[in-house]
């Protein structure tokens, strides 16, 4: 069981329980115990982190804690998610941390932890990580002396990662005369996501990229991707690139305005792989929370899809498991195994690049013919407490009149959130006006579920 770790890390607000300096320092010393155990070498653990003004608090916490216990800290600065993850692996350290709370609001943050293997640590792991922080004389004896970690700052890590984001580019390709519009949120890729594109001869305007410490993912990036909409109008571009804070993220815009999100991404990407026979078993992974039309799509085109639980360390997990290499979310974490270990919104944004040089088609083009979307709701419900759903009986009940109503057409998902205190709803079905009367109807049953007596 894990009481700390939800489904991406430790998550809350920065500076109250649990996202306090004393408690990632507890971590830090957990997690050097955990990778350095059985080990002859000194552990090394990597750490980066987004723009929250609270990053500095928590990693100088975390790099205390590593040290106490005799580890090495690599300390690479504000980076992408996906730029600690392949700078774990590609410096041989025993771990790499985060300190993002992705998409949240500047006043949170969190801790995510990746392997030496540059994937997510599995839910066993971060339990034993708890069990170890709750338990110092687990960690005991500390060393003293020359015993005692030392810390040091990669100074190119932001170059070495966007070498490698270019790498996975096509080589015969490159973006000279494609108009792009990129949002990096005010976050972790406000340097490293123009970088790239720049790079690879793509003409920029870029947004989202005067970080203060309090503005990530304000009115910006893959959550709010009107400017971005806006921009690639008015600079007629051929696509716009929305990143959010921690830039493992990504939502599209065509050169219409319109936005393409994860799962027309993840249709594109696989009818292009089905066709070139690169999609490994012929399969597609993706969560509960992906549209029925996108399962629809890929059957049409001979493959299949799976779905996971939603949180896309558990896509990778099956991914794993499975032997397949592409899978993601509607919410935009795409993953690209063949080229990257976690969700990364830049490479996955020169996948879809890499479609339209190819194909000579624009984006709007390619994102309409993927794949045909059932309409779908989404209703978010804050609740004063957090009950099992079996105990629910008035939303059980009507749950159970919205599924046969629904029949074959159509699905319902209900789920609390892993990340927040809220319920959230989810219905697809061929009548969108009838989805929003049943959403509305299941959040009012679930709030007299709740209801203090």
């Amino acid at each position: 069981m894990r009481n700390l770790f939800g489904t991406d890390g430790v998550r809350g607000t920065a500076n109250e329980l649990p996202m306090t300096p004393e408690l990632s320092m507890q971590l830090g010393r957990a997690v050097t115990f955990l990778v350095g155990r059985g080990k002859k070498h000194v552990p090394r653990v990597l750490i980066g982190k987004d723009t929250r003004l609270s990053g500095y608090m928590l990693e100088q916490a975390l790099a205390a804690g590593i040290c106490s216990m005799g580890g090495r800290v690599i300390l690479c600065g504000p980076v992408p998610t996906p730029a600690v993850a392949h700078l774990t692996t590609a410096m041989r350290a025993d771990a790499g941390i985060v300190i993002s709370a992705s998409h949240n609001p500047y006043q949170d943050n969190g801790i995510k932890i990746f392997g030496a293997d540059g994937f997510k640590l599995p839910d066993e792991e971060e339990a034993e990580i708890e069990r170890l922080m709750g338990n110092d004389a687990l960690l005991s004896p500390r060393p003293t002396g020359p015993g005692i970690g030392r810390a040091e700052k990669l100074e190119d890590a932001r170059g070495r990662y966007v070498t490698f984001a270019k790498n996975t580019f096509p080589r015969d390709l490159t973006l000279d005369g494609v108009r792009v519009v990129v949002d990096a949120a005010h976050g972790a890729a406000y340097k490293t996501a123009p970088s790239v594109f720049a790079e690879l001869g793509a003409s920029l305007w870029c947004l989202g990229v005067k970080p203060n410490g309090t503005n990530i993912n304000r009115d910006s990036g893959a959550l709010h991707p009107d400017n971005v909409r806006a921009e690639v109008v008015r600079r007629r571009a051929h696509i716009g690139i929305a990143l959010d804070g921690d830039a493992d993220r990504l939502i599209v815009v065509d050169e219409k305005g319109q936005i393409v999100d994860g799962d027309a991404v993840m249709a594109m990407c696989a009818s292009r792989m089905l066709q070139a026979g690169e999609l490994k078993k012929n399969t597609l992974v993706a969560t509960v929370m992906s549209n029925l039309g996108l399962e629809r799509a890929i059957e049409a085109m001979g493959g299949k899809m799976i779905r996971t639980a939603v949180g896309d360390r558990y896509v990778v997990e099956a991914m794993r498991s499975g032997g397949y290499n592409l899978g993601g979310e509607q919410s935009g974490h795409l993953i690209f195994l063949d080229h990257a270990s976690t969700g990364d919104g830049t490479i996955a944004a020169l996948q879809v690049l890499a479609l339209m040089m190819r194909t000579g088609k624009p984006l709007s083009t390619l994102a309409h013919s993927a794949m045909e979307r059932v309409p779908q709701v989404l209703e978010n419900v804050n609740l004063p407490a957090r009950k099992p759903l079996e105990e629910m009986q008035s939303l059980s009940a009507l749950s159970e009149k919205v599924k046969k109503g629904l029949g074959d057409e159509g699905r319902i998902l209900i789920r609390w959130s892993g990340t927040e205190p809220k319920l959230r709803i989810m219905l697809e079905g061929p009548n969108p006006d009838q989805l929003v009367v049943w959403a509305k109807d299941l959040a009012s049953a679930a709030k007299k579920d709740t209801r203090p007596e």
